[in-house]
């Protein structure tokens, strides 16, 4: 099946203003604003306290902690940003007609979705790297051919290796209009990247902390939401190519007119 989309645009922007994008919304909020401080905390407690007292001035949001304690709170929200993940996955990934609530189904087995998330986030984001240092075309290539491996693992409970096959599959024959995605994604890193060091040399670094993580929550959730649609979409197609291929019609059993 061809993927549609303009139709995966519309539909991840109706799954996200419903109520239960709306919860969703402020839960990553939540977690991005949890991430921000956390590294910006962590940071500014392991420099010297000369350098401490400098940074200080431009660290942004930060708690007065040690930089142990900065370090040891980064690592359990960005668990707990994975694990959100699979929510927010099995969530999107749901019928239209049910975004009214969570499914059931949202934090099943859920310990060991996140740790299968966790690393398979790794390899992809290592081979993301990899590919656009040694070029950016395969850099490219590979965001896109591994789009769909967290919903292969939240929503249909498969492990690494199998998620990285099956996201594989369900890109063939889609990468060209799904890389249209992974390159808007990359412009508006570009954009935040570039406000808010501008911020920061205004002596604005609180506000530049609000912005990135207001402005990447606005963008993150309606567009993974359109990636959600876009997989039910290559999903369900490729589920009704294969029934139809596995039950073909035998011309036999026609009668002759």
């Amino acid at each position: 099946m061809a993927l549609q989309l303009s139709h995966a645009v519309s539909d991840g922007i109706r799954r996200t203003v419903s109520r239960t994008g709306g919860i969703l919304f402020l839960g990553f909020l939540a977690i991005q604003f949890g991430l921000q401080i956390s590294a910006n905390s962590a940071v500014l407690g392991l420099l010297p306290p000369e350098a401490a007292e400098q940074f200080s001035q431009d660290a942004g949001l930060a708690l007065p902690i040690p930089g142990s304690a900065g370090v040891a709170l980064f690592v359990v929200i960005m668990i707990l940003s994975s694990m959100y993940l699979v929510i927010l996955s099995r969530t999107f990934a749901q019928p239209q007609s049910e975004m009214s609530r969570f499914p059931a189904t949202s934090t099943r087995r859920l310990g060991r979705t996140t740790v299968f998330a966790l690393v398979g986030g790794l390899i992809i984001t290592v081979s993301i790297m990899l590919g656009t240092v040694l070029l950016v075309l395969p850099g490219l290539f590979l965001a896109v051919s591994f789009l769909f491996f967290m919903f292969a693992v939240a929503v249909e409970d498969r492990g690494i290796i199998s998620s990285l096959k099956r996201s594989w599959g369900l890109t063939r024959g889609s990468r060209i209009k799904l890389g249209i995605l992974v390159i808007v994604t990359a412009l508006f890193g570009g954009v935040i990247g570039a406000v808010s060091p501008l911020l920061t040399l205004a002596g604005l670094s609180v506000a530049a902390d609000i912005v990135t993580v207001v402005f990447t929550t606005a963008f993150f959730v309606p567009y993974y939401a359109i990636i959600a649609s876009a997989y039910l979409q290559l999903r369900d197609g490729q589920g009704a190519s294969n029934r139809s291929t596995q039950n073909p019609v035998d011309a036999s059993e026609i009668p002759k007119l």
